[in-house]
């Protein structure tokens, strides 16, 4: 294993990881500049074929004009508790690490390698929750529709001391809308119901524009009214501006670079209900959405999303991820009324393997997911808090 110092730009990476199966937003340089803002600090791992058979892995340093096999992205954060003599770090490669996981001898290499990386580290856990996708359908619990060899490479994690964490920072269900189809069919994929409400918000004065930095601070104000509404929590307004800033608006298309793409819709000039897009390589993310309550009547959302797959359809997309769908598939699910939104838009549900954790120090990460979820319990409660002064 090779260890030097890499110093490619963002743009280097954003190339890099776009030239490897499965490019992700998550696995961006802009999305790990927008985390630097609370603790995490990226390092990049590129695997490389040395000759036919042969890796080397190189551990930020950039790994000029090889064929490059494999990459990912580690963010790390350190946890000063007192009472340690040294800082205990966490792991996390979101949506990493990248490859063709159909390779049998490359995935056992990468998983290894990172394994030893995290021990290298002195970590608590590495957390990955690479886009696998396992099934499809209402049935997601079915082996049957693996698509992928995704229970290989879950046995090949249990296998290597993984475990599937309770902790599940991404959703491991969500929508996926292909976009490869004409316009004309992608409305015919539709519910009837959606299709009458896309065009009764044209009908009732419903536009949608581009937004650019600027609407930023009105963007928060009214996700923050969406989140007191609709009972979940959200960080403070310079979190989202940092991320939504990180990336550039779409400009040209097709896209050649990861970009973000506000869209507002509005009635009669007023700001009703907003989307924040992200689009990178071939294919395009629904991340953020907030609306309020005036209006409501006038379906904006639908109309929004329309115009986001239309959007995304030009710039090249061919995946359109809604971002999201209830772990258990039940009407009594918190998020049951979202995914019936997303499934009337003619998506399909797709189950992910989901996020497993590497226990490098198996005691402090017993300790660490026992205390973790009473900590997030009061973050959330103090975030509340903050998020109503904002809405107000």
């Amino acid at each position: 294993m090779t260890s030097i110092i890499y110093n490619s730009s963002p743009a280097q990476w954003d190339a890099l990881i776009t030239s490897l199966p499965g490019p992700h937003l998550l696995q961006t340089a802009e999305w790990a500049q927008s985390k630097t803002q609370v603790g995490w600090h990226p390092t990049r791992l590129v695997w490389c074929e040395n000759s036919p058979g042969a890796i080397d892995l190189f551990v930020d340093q950039w790994p000029g004009d090889r064929l490059i096999r494999a990459a990912v992205q580690v963010l790390e954060r350190s946890l000063p508790l007192g009472g340690f003599s040294a800082r205990l770090r966490i792991l996390y490669a979101p949506k990493g690490p990248l490859l063709d996981w159909k390779d049998k001898h490359l995935r056992q290499r990468v998983i290894a390698d990172m394994q030893t990386y995290a021990r290298k580290r002195r970590a608590i856990f590495l957390k990955i929750d690479p886009d696998i996708p396992m099934s499809t359908g209402l049935n997601l619990s079915n082996p049957k529709l693996d698509l992928s060899g995704g229970q290989e490479i879950q046995d090949l994690l249990t296998s290597n001391g993984w475990q599937y964490s309770q902790d599940q920072i991404q959703f491991r269900n969500t929508v996926l809308i292909d976009l490869t189809s004409s316009e004309a069919d992608l409305l015919a994929r539709m519910k009837q119901k959606t299709r009458y409400n896309i065009r009764l918000a044209s009908r009732k004065g419903v536009t949608i524009r581009r937004g650019t930095p600027q609407d930023f601070p009105m963007l928060y104000r009214m996700y923050a009214e969406t989140a007191l509404r609709d009972g979940f929590t959200i960080r403070d307004e310079s979190y989202y501006l940092k991320v939504w800033n990180a990336f550039p608006l779409l400009e040209h298309s097709p896209i050649s670079k990861p970009v973000c793409q506000p869209l507002i819709a509005e009635v009669d000039g007023e700001p009703v209900a907003a989307l924040v897009l992200f689009l990178l390589a071939q294919k395009a993310w629904y991340l953020y959405g907030m609306s309020q309550e005036t209006h409501r009547d006038k379906m904006p959302n639908y109309l929004l999303q329309w115009e986001a797959i239309c959007l995304s359809k030009s710039a090249g997309c061919q995946i359109y991820d809604l971002w999201g769908a209830p772990e258990m598939m039940a009407p009594n699910d918190p998020l049951w009324g979202v995914y019936r939104f997303k499934e009337g838009l003619g998506g399909s549900l797709t189950r992910f393997l989901g996020a497993w954790d590497y226990p490098v120090r198996p005691w402090l990460y017993k300790l660490y997911t026992q205390t973790m979820p009473r900590l997030l319990a009061l973050m959330r409660r103090s975030g509340q808090a903050r998020t109503r002064h904002f809405a107000g």
